[in-house]
């Protein structure tokens, strides 16, 4: 089987990530037509930054927290400004991966193949998330209210974009909104989204208070990301944009 020819960059948010990003990038790195690793430390306290860049990635460094959403906008324009005549398909994936992150080739084929503007990853293997369940129906419900479409695990950060499909996506809901209303702006305007089985895990959360605050903010930042999409909310938008000014 021949090697396809790089055309896929991957992005990885991390914070705080030191004891797993060196082997989750290097199995991204190992990926076919994968020629380019960019890790955004987002604000981290350890050596995540240290560690990504001796396994081999390119990383950018945010001096605070600024949270996935503005992590994933920073890697995209990353690849965008080391991208010569045709432009990267993004892969992005979580920093705790792991070796498993070698796994994401059913990502990256139906986008390679004009298939799909985005792939979502189903994990074949379910990790158990404490008390994450109530933010996964929401990320669904609201996602098959606003498009119609079903998605499987809607909140999974593994995902695969045209250049084109991530520009339409921007600007980016906030924080940890950005994968529920990435696909609700995708899917509105005409974009083809699949999801794609993988052989790939995380850590899985816990149920002490750190957990239960990531969920919190889970659960207010897809909120969020669902009511600004709501058709009134977007109504009341478009009356309140300043009208084009005409040139004579």
């Amino acid at each position: 089987m021949a090697v396809p020819e790089p055309d896929t960059a991957v992005v990885i948010p991390a914070k705080d990530e030191a004891d797993r990003i060196g082997a989750t990038v290097t199995a991204a790195l190992k990926l076919p037509g994968v020629d380019l690793v960019v890790v955004v430390d987002d604000g981290s306290s350890d050596e995540t930054g240290r560690v990504a860049r001796a396994a081999g990635a390119r990383v950018v460094r945010h001096s605070r927290n600024r949270g996935k959403a503005a992590a994933m906008e920073s890697g995209a324009e990353a690849v965008r400004l080391l991208d010569e005549d045709h432009p990267r398909h993004l892969l992005f994936l979580d920093a705790d991966l792991g070796e498993t992150a070698a796994a994401a080739l059913p990502l990256i084929a139906p986008v390679r193949a004009g298939e799909a503007d985005m792939t979502i990853a189903k994990f074949a293997t379910r990790v158990k998330l404490g008390g994450h369940g109530i933010v996964v129906r929401l990320a669904r419900d609201g996602i098959k209210r606003l498009t119609g479409w079903e998605a499987t695990q809607p909140l999974n950060g593994q995902r695969c974009l045209t250049r084109a499909a991530f520009e339409a996506a921007r600007p980016l809901a906030h924080g940890f909104g950005v994968e529920t209303g990435m696909t609700v702006d995708l899917l509105r305007k005409g974009f083809r989204v699949v999801e794609a089985e993988v052989e790939m895990s995380h850590r899985a959360t816990g149920t002490d208070w750190r957990a239960q605050l990531h969920r919190a903010k889970q659960l207010r930042d897809v909120g969020l990301a669902l009511a600004a999409r709501e058709p009134a909310v977007d109504q009341a938008r478009a009356a309140l944009r300043p009208p084009r000014r005409r040139h004579p």
